[in-house]
This record gives C-alpha cells, structure tokens and sequence, in this order.
C-alpha cells in the first residue's frame, strides 16, 4: 500500500463519552452514571476514558432541556456571548463544557474523541452520526463498528450540509461521534436500546485500542445517509398540524420513499403523497423530540464514503 492511501494520525489518549445531553434520552443517562460508578468497561490502555453528564438539570427533571437545546448551542456566537443573568441555562453550560472538552476548532488541547449517546423515539435502530465526509478516521471508526455489529445493522448519517447547521455538543472534539439509538419513549429505558448503545460504544473504544497500537486500517468505503432536507407537518393557516405521517411511513426509517407513495393522512382520511422527482430515505420519521422543531422527518439520500487506511504514528 503506497503512502498517499495511508493516513498517519497520532494516538488517541483523551476520550469523552457524553450521556444526558438531553436530559430524558435515558440510554445514555444510565451508562454515563453507571461508568462514573464503575468505569472498567470502558478502559483500555493508553486511553483516558471520560464518561460526562453533559446536562444535569435536565437530567435530574427528566426533561429534554431547560432553556434552550444543548446539541443546537455550540457554535461560536454562542460560545462567545457574554454570560449574563438572563444567559440560558444551555448556553452557560455549553461554555463550560467547551472549556472542559476543548476549545471548539480543532485545537490541540480538545479532547480527542467524544461519542455523544443519544436515544430517538423514532424507528432508527443502531445509528453513527457523522459530521463531515472529509475525515478518514471517523469513517473508519464507523465501519469498524458496522461491521463488529454484522449481521445487526448499523446505519450511518450524514449531516454535513451548507445551509443546515446543527453546532453539536460533541462537535468542540476533533473526532466527533454522535451515536442514536431507538426507539425508545422518552423518560424509559429499554433493555434492548441499552444493549445496543452498550456494544456500539464498546466497539468504538476497541477500534481507538487497537489503532493506539500501530495497527493499520486498509482503505474502506461506508454506505451514509446524507441528509438533504427537513420536512415539516402540513398546516393551517393558523400553524396548526392537519395531517399525520402516514401509516405507511411510520416506523419506516430508512426504508425507501417514492414519488406517489403516501407520506401524510389528514384527519379527514385523505392520504398526502410524496411529490419528490427521486427515491429519498426518511429518518427520524415522527420524533417526538421535532414536533417543537416543525420536522415531521429528515430527507436523506443514500452516497458511498471512502476513506483512506490510516494508522497510528507512534515514532
């Protein structure tokens, strides 16, 4: 294999794994808790493992946030604006924790990695979410987990797009991971959900144990999900919802979506299709958590990621 298909990356030390950055995604609440009990699950070594409640308020409220979304505040204006009485709860704590975890930017002191564990009420199952397609050892994380998980499957989503920006907690890391699992109500756990979320995280840590030894991984290509648009809900004039995702599509994520298949039911039981000119996969098809967001689902299309090998520079 010549040179230009191997990355060389330095070892990975510092990890952060984040539970609870909404507070009633519960998957991620109790690990993070039962890690701080007892984190030998999660050593390995030459890492240092840091399992984090990344939003305590409403965590012990059981609430997905208390002023304002955590996962939506860190990008610059945010992290820059000056901390007042009337500051939200959020964004104080989305400073605090890029000083714990960064800065945001790339910079050397940031932590290397956080896997930021979410759940979904939506019928996703094991899903990685990647923020960029440029970065080859995030790509071959996530096929080392896809395949450690075969034949379960694990879907991967894109989010990278010019004019949607979501300013994640994980994002102040220079490897950002976002993992979401479901479904899952929110404020219940599920032993099936736990269990997925639990493999996929340690699946991860073996793949940053393992690179930490020299080991070389031979160039990949991944099937992602890119995300490609937001749809809302039909409405009134007065903004108020007058259709339902349709039975058809409910639970479907990730499946296919054709122009002319249904995609909404009005109360008066007429059924609203998909008028799109190409097949789209839907996800987060009726999440709970969007209703306050205007998003009945996500528009994504399905694209082919290459990464190059990459190995540790341990010289």
């Amino acid at each position: 294999m010549t040179s230009s298909q191997v990355v060389q990356e330095v070892p990975m030390r510092r990890i952060a794994i984040f539970g609870g950055t909404h507070g009633n995604e519960l998957s991620g609440v109790f690990l993070v808790k039962r890690w701080q009990e007892d984190g030998t699950e999660i050593q390995r070594p030459g890492l240092e493992v840091k399992p984090f409640m990344a939003n305590p308020r409403a965590v012990e409220k059981c609430c997905r946030y208390i002023d304002c979304d955590l996962n939506r505040v860190f990008d610059a204006d945010h992290l820059g604006m000056k901390v007042t009485d009337d500051t939200p709860y959020e964004v104080k704590r989305a400073q605090e924790i890029n000083c714990m975890f960064g800065p945001k930017g790339g910079h050397k002191e940031a932590y290397d990695l956080i896997f930021d564990l979410h759940n979904t009420t939506a019928n996703m199952g094991s899903t990685l979410i990647l923020e960029t397609t440029t970065n080859d050892f995030t790509i071959q994380l996530c096929n080392y987990i896809k395949d450690s998980l075969a034949p379960e499957t694990c879907s991967v989503f894109l989010i990278e797009h010019p004019n949607l920006k979501y300013a994640t907690t994980r994002s102040i890391a220079k490897y950002p991971v976002g993992v979401e699992v479901g479904p899952q109500p929110q404020g219940v756990l599920r032993a099936d959900i736990l269990d997925k979320m639990r493999k996929i995280v340690k699946h991860g840590l073996d793949f940053l144990h393992i690179f930490n030894t020299g080991k070389e991984f031979p160039p990949c290509t991944i099937e992602v999900y890119k995300i490609t648009e937001k749809v809302d809900y039909p409405r009134n004039k007065n903004n108020e919802i007058i259709a339902v995702v349709h039975p058809n599509l409910q639970d479907q994520d990730w499946q296919p979506l054709s122009p002319g298949d249904p995609m909404f039911l009005t109360f008066e039981g007429k059924t609203i299709p998909y008028e799109g000119d190409s097949v789209i996969y839907p996800t987060f098809v009726n999440e709970a958590a969007y209703y306050e967001k205007n998003q009945a689902f996500i528009k994504t299309v399905k694209q082919k990621l290459s990464a190059k090998g990459v190995r540790a520079c341990l010289s």
